[in-house]
């Protein structure tokens, strides 16, 4: 009987999960059997399409904001501590730009909001900005940049760590002036710098794309900034 359920469930592509262990459910008639049965298919398949969000996301880690202090951070009175954890500003297709010094939490708090878009149903990229500047240049030498743009042009939120930390050609600077325009207000933002905005044009080499990039990246954006010392340093076997 079991390698019968089982091949009417491949056939409506229905997962193992959905009949095994069925006959843990009690219920006192058949319809409160098929609700439970239902309502187990329905978690699973939630869990499934988490970790299919989490998995494409391609963060470096995992992170939450379980144990995140944020008594360090700037932020301004636009935006709340309570609606950066429920990512409203994705909603708004607003941008959030983390600027700090190098160890101060930016990392870890870009990549545990796109954690929390994920386990919302929300689409994420995480890149650190110099390789996604080398997969642009890789995808447009083998004349796949469509493809690309059309990955980015799929998700709610892209997450651009480390922006700055390396300068660009004038190739890669000018495919990525070309994702901040894709994504200005048609989906929400994350970038982590500990460059300030004045110093930017170091990194793209043409006052006037710099212009341009920081013109539609603080358009709906939201300023947080680190004051902390290094959480790295601070917590270095080396102090021990």
């Amino acid at each position: 009987m079991e390698s019968m359920i089982e091949a009417c469930c491949k056939q409506l592509k229905i997962g193992s999960a959905f009949y095994k262990g069925y006959k843990d459910i009690k219920a006192e008639t058949h319809e409160q059997f098929l609700l439970e049965l239902l309502k187990r298919e329905l978690e699973n398949r939630e869990i499934v399409r988490k970790n299919r969000l989490l998995k494409t996301a391609n963060f470096d880690v995992i992170k939450t904001f379980q144990g995140y202090t944020w008594d360090q951070i700037q932020i301004p009175p636009s935006i709340s501590t309570e609606d950066i954890k429920a990512v409203k500003f994705v909603e708004q297709k607003a941008n959030l730009i983390l600027y700090g010094n190098v160890g101060t939490g930016k990392s870890h708090l870009a990549t545990a909001i796109g954690v929390e878009a994920c386990n919302r149903g929300k689409r994420v990229k995480f890149y650190r900005t110099a390789s996604l500047v080398n997969q642009l240049t890789d995808a447009k030498a083998n004349g796949e940049l469509k493809r690309f743009f059309r990955q980015i042009e799929k998700c709610d939120l892209l997450i651009c760590d480390e922006w700055g930390f390396v300068p660009f050609e004038k190739n890669g600077a000018q495919l990525l002036f070309q994702v901040v325009s894709e994504c200005y207000e048609r989906r929400s933002v994350i970038i982590t710098t500990n460059l300030e905005f004045s110093k930017w044009n170091a990194i793209f080499y043409d006052e006037k794309m710099t212009s341009a990039i920081i013109d539609r990246l603080i358009h709906h954006s939201h300023l947080l900034v680190f004051n902390g010392p290094s959480y790295r340093l601070q917590h270095s076997t080396i102090n021990c």
